[in-house]
């Protein structure tokens, strides 16, 4: 096992990776589907964390399991990240996914939704391996896991896409954590421990609810980090655009600050910008929305917020963690919680 957060973020990514590219097929004699495949590989083997695949082989291993027998229900979750990436990026109308052109901007929205679904289906298949591997009783309990996060992660995201095409501006911080923790903690953070310790096999039924509380923390603190990293962040680095976000229309942590902070007539400046589609506004609106959140210290109240759910979420880590046998599991999850919020990407 790697000796820091990082390190095993990058051992993680390799053995991932090497498993994604001996999964997914490369070689068909048909040239549209040979063609299909290599659409098929572009997001997956792009650069990122594997925090979801690290999180579940970090429970299995705190439990006293084998990253072997984990390793088709991590990868299944690197897969469900791609397909939602490639519909989520359509949906926002993004144009850079981890420093490269979105798929729908490339290939069309078509191209790219059908490879989306492919992807969704090659994640149920990957799933299925585990059959062999741990057996039907157990795999079909990965099954339930995989159903319930999926439930929750299209809900959450009808949250958020309704608040946009509502043009609703009323929202209250309650409000977002609630699309947070259904939207991104599930499947960032909750489902994938929850998955890593029920495949360790010696996970009580009590252990596994609470890492709903800690990964409800954790995701929290993850989804305001990113989009603080939207607005601060260096586009080279972080992989997307940069105050994207307000171009898109999203309603983050520090727009709804900014709305609950800013006078009546900023407010109105506000909105009408904001109510604006993403071709309609200008780059002058939106570094003007970005100047007004300075003002009103908008990104330091999130940053703060998103140390605050971290904070939440070690300490309830620390509460659970004790009698867990793996130690160096255990250093590095906690590292990991460190890392959500000082992370640059």
């Amino acid at each position: 096992m790697a000796g820091s957060a990082f390190e095993y973020l990058n051992e993680t990514k390799k053995q991932i990776d090497s498993h994604i590219r001996n999964f997914l097929p490369t070689v068909h004699k048909n040239p549209e589907i040979k063609f299909f495949y290599q659409l098929m590989r572009d997001y997956p083997m792009r650069s990122g964390k594997r925090l979801r695949p690290a999180f579940c082989f970090l429970a299995c291993e705190m439990f006293g399991g084998k990253i072997q027998d984990a390793i088709h229900t991590a990868t299944a979750l690197e897969l469900l990240q791609s397909w939602l990436l490639i519909h989520d990026d359509i949906e926002d109308e993004s144009i850079l996914r981890r420093g490269e052109p979105c798929l729908h901007h490339q290939h069309g929205i078509p191209m790219a939704v059908n490879v989306g679904d492919a992807l969704h289906c090659k994640m149920w298949e990957m799933l299925n391996q585990n059959v062999s591997l741990l057996g039907y009783e157990l795999s079909f309990k990965i099954l339930s896991e995989f159903i319930q996060l999926s439930n929750r992660v299209v809900e959450g995201q009808h949250i958020e896409l309704s608040w946009m095409q509502e043009k609703r501006w009323d929202v209250s911080d309650e409000d977002y954590w609630m699309m947070c923790v259904q939207k991104t903690a599930w499947y960032t953070c909750i489902t994938p421990c929850r998955l890593g310790a029920l495949i360790s096999g010696s996970v009580q039924p009590d252990q596994l609810e609470q890492f709903i509380h800690i990964g409800t923390d954790l995701g929290v603190a993850f989804q305001i980090q990113d989009d603080v990293l939207n607005l601060i962040g260096e586009e080279g680095v972080y992989g997307k655009e940069i105050a994207g976000d307000i171009s898109e229309g999203k309603r983050t942590l520090m727009l709804i600050h900014l709305f609950r902070s800013c006078t009546e007539s900023e407010s109105a400046i506000l909105t009408s910008i904001m109510d604006k589609q993403r071709q309609e506004k200008t780059e002058v609106e939106v570094f003007d929305v970005l100047n007004l959140m300075k003002k009103y210290n908008s990104i330091q109240y999130a940053e703060q917020k998103s140390k605050q759910f971290a904070k939440q979420a070690s300490d309830k880590f620390d509460q659970v963690s004790g009698i867990l046998p793996g130690e160096e599991a255990k250093q590095i999850f906690k590292s990991l919680i460190d890392f959500v919020i000082e992370r640059q990407y």
